[in-house]
């Protein structure tokens, strides 16, 4: 059997995090146990871009479903469920569920490998002037003349990049092609078409 079937027959085609039926993606789990288990689950598109940091967090919506599915049976799901309360572990009501979550001593040496129960949780998003998020692959456009370093020319008002990559160092700069010319441009600078 396929894992992905597998994943739909254990949690009933529904995520096993929220219990959402629509967009269902099988996530690999990081970090997790070598054994012969299964380390995947199948959670909605939502719960899978929140969990890689590609969506700001919604506290409002893992405040609903953490507190469930951390009771889950699956170790992949317990350490997912770890990993994300870790990253609300500032709010009251993630606080609550981390004194009560009970995790074998392996299930916990394998979630506590991420780090995210060591980061303060936030993410950093590469995001345009009006606050719209970047992802690698869009076109932007200029809001501004700009003068590129090192070089004479000048990026007009206006001028669209396309296909922009951005800096995984840095969430303020993407880098884009000017008149075939691959330059660094801050992100205040830019919106998305």
């Amino acid at each position: 059997m396929k894992q992905e079937d597998f994943l739909k027959e254990r949690s009933g085609n529904t995520c096993e995090l929220s219990g959402g039926t629509n967009d269902l993606v099988v996530y690999e789990v990081p970090f997790s146990n070598k054994s012969n288990d299964i380390n995947a689950i199948l959670i909605t598109k939502k719960c899978l871009d929140q969990i890689e940091k590609r969506e700001e967090p919604d506290s409002a919506f893992w405040e609903k479903i953490l507190p469930m599915s951390m009771w889950s049976e699956i170790p992949a799901v317990q350490m997912v469920s770890w990993r994300m309360l870790n990253r609300f572990r500032n709010e009251s009501w993630a606080a609550g569920a981390l004194d009560m979550i009970y995790l074998e001593d392996d299930v916990l040496e394998w979630a506590k490998a991420s780090g995210d129960h060591l980061n303060d949780g936030s993410v950093q998003l590469h995001k345009d002037s009006n606050g719209n998020i970047l992802q690698n692959g869009d076109t932007v456009t200029l809001i501004k003349d700009l003068d590129v370093k090192g070089s004479s020319l000048n990026a007009k008002i206006g001028t669209a990049v396309r296909n922009i990559r951005l800096v995984h160092d840095n969430h303020e700069q993407i880098e884009g092609k000017v008149a075939g010319q691959m330059i660094v441009i801050l992100t205040k600078f830019v919106k998305k078409q």
